[in-house]
């Protein structure tokens, strides 16, 4: 089967935050995951469940993989463990990275342990501004644009460039 084209999201609240999302883009293709391109990084306000903690460095990858959707999540989740991510933190909590499936390729999935596109990829600005400085024309699979949906998020979540992209 020919390699999926996808992207990856990466977070991190804790510690050298940019050396670990570059450690995570290091580490991918030991897991069957091939990065073709990188954002910057931005430092971001925390969103979610727990807003008092240190703000994020998010980026997001361009990617390839042969992986299906479920065997892509338990490469990552692996990942991130590997990495030192806790098992059982606190949800929306305090991070050393966290690697989240935004999109891959044209597939929609919905199922207990993932839905494809992720629930939040049209929702976060820290998920759009760098998704969108790697490829302007990103879509869903139904054809929402990413563009579209960042013009009508509000612009009270701080998402600020903080460096050049990480190395693939």
């Amino acid at each position: 089967m020919s390699p999926r084209k996808g992207l990856l999201g990466l977070g991190s609240n804790v510690g050298d935050r940019r050396a670990h999302l570059q450690a995570a883009v290091d580490a991918l293709p030991s897991v069957g995951v091939r990065p073709t391109a990188a954002s910057s990084v931005y430092d971001t306000d925390p969103v979610g469940e727990v807003l008092d903690q240190p703000s994020f460095l998010n980026a997001c990858l361009l990617v390839e993989t042969a992986l299906e959707p479920l065997e892509l999540l338990d490469a990552v989740k692996g990942l991130e463990r590997h990495l030192g991510r806790a098992d059982k933190g606190v949800r929306h909590g305090p991070r050393a990275i966290d690697i989240d499936i935004l999109l891959l390729g044209e597939l929609e999935l919905s199922h207990e342990r993932m839905t494809l596109p992720h629930e939040q990829v049209l929702s976060r600005r820290f998920v759009l501004v760098p998704a969108l400085e790697l490829d302007f024309e990103l879509s869903t699979p139904s054809g929402q644009r990413l563009s579209d949906a960042l013009a009508a998020l509000p612009v009270g979540e701080g998402v600020r460039w903080a460096g050049p992209a990480l190395t693939v």
